[in-house]
Parts: C-alpha cells; structure tokens; sequence
C-alpha cells in the first residue's frame, strides 16, 4: 500500500515526531510505500514530492518545524479565475497519477476542513491535529501545546525577576487567538496575577483594583498574562492595549512582551514527543483497516479517533468551570 503524507498550517513542536511516527509504523510494521509531499496541500497542486524512507526518519524525532515544509493552500476558496481554478480535482487527479491510496494529513482547524472536502471527493483521508493553540475540538490535547505551555511559562518565570527589582507591572502577551488555552495554563504554571482569556470578559477597573490592592499587600509588582485573543477595542496588540490601559488607570509603569513566534518554535517536549508518536502510529494503524475520514484525537489518556465530520467548523474553548480557573480564583488569580 502506497499512503501520501503532508503537514499543513503553522509550524510546531512535534510535526517531525509525527511523521516519523507514521512512516516508521508504516515502513516496519506494514511494509507500506510512503510519499512526502512538500508545502501542504500545495505540493499536491505541483507533485512536488519525495519518497520517504526509514533512512528519512533519522533525528526527526527531537526536530522542530517540519521537513515537509508548509502552506495555507486555499483550494476549495476561488477568490480569482485561473489556470489550476478547480485546484481540488487537480489535487485529485494528482493523487490517483502518484498511486497515493490513503493521504494523511497533519494540522489545524482549517486543514481538517479542507480534508474532510477532500474525503467527500471520496478521496482516502486520515488527519492528525496539530496546534499550539490546543483549540481543535474533539481532542483533549494536540502535540505542540505543551511544548508552547513549556516556552511560555519559561518566559513568564524570567519575567518575574525584572518585574520585582523594577516594581513594574508587566503584561505578557501569549498566542491564543479564539481560545485562551495556552495563556490559562502558562499563566497558572507561572503564578501569574492576572490572566486574561478570550472567553472570559474583563473589566479593566477590576484588573487596576487588583494591581492597586496586591500593592496595598506589600506586593509592588504584577504579571499578567493575556491571550493575543482578547478583545481590545481595534487595537493591534492586546499586550500593548493593555498596558496602555493600566497605567491610565493606576498609573504604574507597566511593560509589555510578545511571544509570538518563538512559541511555535524549538524541539517538543516529552510530552509532545510521545504524544506526537503514538499518534503517528494510531493514523497507521486506521489506514491499515481502511478506517478513512477519521481524525486522530487523544481521550483521557487514549488515543482514538473520530469522523471528521464531527470535527470540522468547531472550536474547542474553555469552559468557564475548568479546574485551573476555578482553583485559580481561589488562591486569588484575577481573571478580568
């Protein structure tokens, strides 16, 4: 059996770990051929594509980014008449000339979209979701979270010590563009004040009492941890929003960081390490029993797998009763 494999979307920890999850399955336990496509879905356009092997699979598992490169290829969106204007069929097309007999396809929220449009084509389609963001519903975790968790608290954790010697109020800005998970779980592991999530409303005269309370306290400085996903008004950056906002409303010092890209970036985590395999090698094994259509999701602490039509068009938030919300307002944590 020939399956064809590509990575789609933004970049992150633990790409290199799934593929190499997949293809070492495939290769050592099914004796299947394996195609790498390069740039996503766009790769698929051009037949820009190598065969991979086991030789292939050396050092991936600790690699960042992807080897297969990436794209936001938007096949199924026609903003313009042009040659490759019914880029789906070509992708089709290409498919059946390559031998491709199952297409796994790694990424977000948007690639499990465009594979499902793909499977209705009846085209052989498994995914793996993939996103720092953690937000794809249907699975608790994806592998990069942790991995951007781990970066993000880092960060926070150095925060600490120039915010105290400068008694200064500094505002981190953390992806997290519809859904705050990244900033919840950075913020508590990093004792954040304040946490700031897109599904959570604030109050900015709230976030000032606090800031003006803790120094009531005897504590001179606050950290505050915001999802890039919050509303701000119009204004570009939320960490710049509020920043501005604090020191009109207390006037403290305040200063503002963004991650951004270095989220997305480096070697995963353990955790996402093993995740990122046991995923690899679950799409595997669904491609072995014809099982296509289907997403690969952990539950609990299992790997599974569900309809991609149960997938797509939705995003998975956090509920307001999370655990790490609720001890977190014990202990004092301002969520807005």
């Amino acid at each position: 059996m020939k399956i064809g494999i590509l990575t789609s979307g933004g970049d992150c920890p633990g790409i290199n770990a799934t593929i190499r999850g997949v293809c070492k399955t495939a290769i050592n336990n099914y004796d299947m051929d394996i195609i790498g496509i390069h740039s996503g879905f766009e790769g698929l356009i051009t037949k820009d594509v190598e065969e991979l092997t086991e030789k292939s699979m050396s050092g991936l598992l600790y690699y960042g980014g992807t080897i297969l490169g990436t794209s936001r290829e938007k096949a199924f969106m026609r903003k313009k008449l042009d040659i490759n204007h019914d880029k789906p069929s070509i992708i089709k097309q290409n498919i059946e000339d390559l031998g491709i007999e199952c297409l796994v396809c790694i990424g977000g929220n948007r690639t499990q979209t465009f594979a499902h449009q793909l499977s209705e084509m009846n085209i052989p389609i498994v995914t793996i979701p993939k996103t720092i963001d953690n937000d794809i519903f249907g699975t608790d975790y994806c592998f990069g979270f942790d991995s951007a968790v781990s970066i993000a608290t880092d960060a926070i954790d150095r925060l600490h010590s120039t915010a105290s010697s400068h008694k200064r109020v500094m505002v981190i800005e953390v992806m997290g563009d519809k859904a705050g998970w990244i900033a919840l779980h950075a913020g508590m592991a990093g004792g954040g004040d304040i946490i700031l999530i897109p599904e959570m409303q604030y109050n900015i005269h709230n976030i000032g009492d606090t800031i003006i309370q803790r120094l009531k306290q005897g504590k001179p400085y606050s950290i505050i941890v915001v999802a890039e996903g919050i509303e701000t008004r119009g204004r570009k950056r939320a960490a710049n929003f509020i920043a501005e906002e604090i020191e009109y409303e207390t006037g403290f010092e305040t200063r503002e960081t963004v991650l951004g890209y270095v989220q997305r970036g480096g070697s995963p985590t353990p955790f996402d390490r093993n995740l990122a395999t046991r995923m690899g090698g679950y799409a595997t094994e669904l491609i072995a029993n014809k099982s296509f259509g289907r997403m690969v999701a952990l539950k609990g602490d299992k790997v599974t797998s569900l309809p991609l039509n149960e997938v797509i068009n939705k995003t998975k938030f956090i509920p307001l009763d999370h655990e790490l919300i609720v001890q977190g307002k014990r202990m004092g944590v301002c969520f807005g």
